[in-house]
Order: structure tokens, then C-alpha cells, then sequence
């Protein structure tokens, strides 16, 4: 790591618009990439995104904790996060609940970047590149990560519904059993949908729950 800051200063005379992108391991060689990050503290520890192939999240994160371990870096790459909420899904007026990732495509982990441990993460099967800006792994801060998993633990359960406004529906409980209708609005931080039924002639909005309606 004694190289870093000898190659940082010559990467820095260049005029390039850096834009944020995935690192690839062609492009540049980590002794290239640290550089000192504002608001970051000198803690050697920092949390670096890594994009993945989405759906293989969970996969990348054992292997990845497998390979640490039989690689012998785990005093260098300390953590794993995969950022996920719990949402109720609706399908078939059935309830059932599920995680669902808040950055699909993307894992978290919390590492101190030097050739070694760049190298276990990055050829970790699953994994695409590192995030950063230019050609370079840029940490995220703590704070960040903070926020991240506030939100995740905060965020109430949230209904999930392939309902769309406009469709029509048949109501299946309550009081207006096998009445047909069209969706008007839906709410789904409480599961509820507005149907427009046709009583006496006259669409009346109604409030139903997710469970007592079904897709035409």
C-alpha cells in the first residue's frame, strides 16, 4: 500500500470529469485507488458497493464469506450487508410475506482495500465490478450505511399488489360479494384498494382490503 498516494498524485494532474461507474479489474490495479475521501475518517475500515448479478445476491454474500475464510483475509474484509425490508405480498387473495432487496443488484461490504483483499472480492463468482467514481473503488461513509439500515429497520411492512388503477375486479367478501368494479386508487401502505361499483345505477367509490378482490 506504500505505492497509494505516490500514484494518486499523478492519476490527479489529469482533467477528466469523473462519473460515477462499476471498477473493473482490466482498468486500473488497486494500488491506484485510494485516495482521501471528504467526510470519510482515517479509519482503514470502509464500506465499499459492489455491483452483482441480480437475484444472486445471497449467493455472492456465502461465497464471498466462504472465500474470506479459506483465503485467509478475514483481518481485512470484516463484513457483508445485503440491505432488504419485509413486505406482505397479494397474489390470489392470499397474503404471504417476503424480503425484498432495497438495491437489487448491489451488496455491501466493509473492508480495509489493498491488492489482496480487492482481488478475493472481486473474482468472488457473481460479482461485476466495484462502484465508484471514474476508474476508482470510492468507500461510502458510515453515516451512509447508518442511514441505510435505518431506513431498512424504520420502513413498515409494505403490500405488494400487481393491481393497477383502472382494472376491473370482482369483489369476493363483505358485504358486496361477487360485485364487479374498477380499481379507482390504491394504498399500498395499507393494503387497501377504492373500487368504483355500480349501485343503483351509479359507480359508489368503495374501500377494500387487497384479500377481498380478484383480477377479472
Amino acid at each position: 500500500m506504500d505505492d497509494i498516494d505516490n500514484n494518486v498524485s499523478d492519476s490527479t494532474d489529469q482533467k477528466t470529469t469523473e462519473v460515477p461507474q462499476e471498477v473493473h479489474p482490466d482498468s486500473i490495479g488497486v494500488k491506484d485507488t485510494i485516495e482521501v475521501q471528504v467526510g470519510l475518517t482515517n479509519d482503514p475500515k470502509k464500506w465499499y458497493v459492489i455491483h452483482v448479478k441480480t437475484g444472486y445476491e445471497g449467493r455472492v454474500k456465502s461465497a464471498l464469506e466462504q472465500r474470506i475464510k479459506s483465503l485467509g483475509v478475514e483481518d481485512r474484509v470484516f463484513d457483508i450487508i445485503i440491505p432488504v425490508r419485509e413486505t406482505i405480498n397479494v397474489k390470489k387473495g392470499k397474503k404471504t410475506k417476503a424480503m425484498e432487496k432495497v438495491f437489487p443488484g448491489y451488496v455491501l461490504v466493509k473492508m480495509i482495500l489493498d491488492d489482496d483483499s480487492w482481488l478475493v472480492v472481486r473474482t468472488t463468482e457473481g460479482v461485476t465490478g466495484f462502484v465508484g467514481a471514474g476508474l476508482k473503488p470510492t468507500p461510502i461513509s458510515d453515516r451512509e450505511v447508518d442511514a441505510i439500515m435505518k431506513f431498512v429497520q424504520q420502513e413498515q411492512p409494505k403490500f405488494k399488489t400487481k393491481f393497477s388503477v383502472g382494472e376491473a375486479v370482482k369483489i369476493i367478501e363483505g358485504p358486496f360479494a361477487d360485485f364487479l368494479g374498477t380499481i379507482e386508487a390504491i394504498d399500498e401502505e395499507k393494503g387497501k384498494v377504492r373500487v368504483l361499483v355500480s349501485i343503483f345505477d351509479r359507480e359508489t367509490p368503495v374501500e377494500l382490503d387487497f384479500l377481498q378482490v380478484v383480477k377479472l
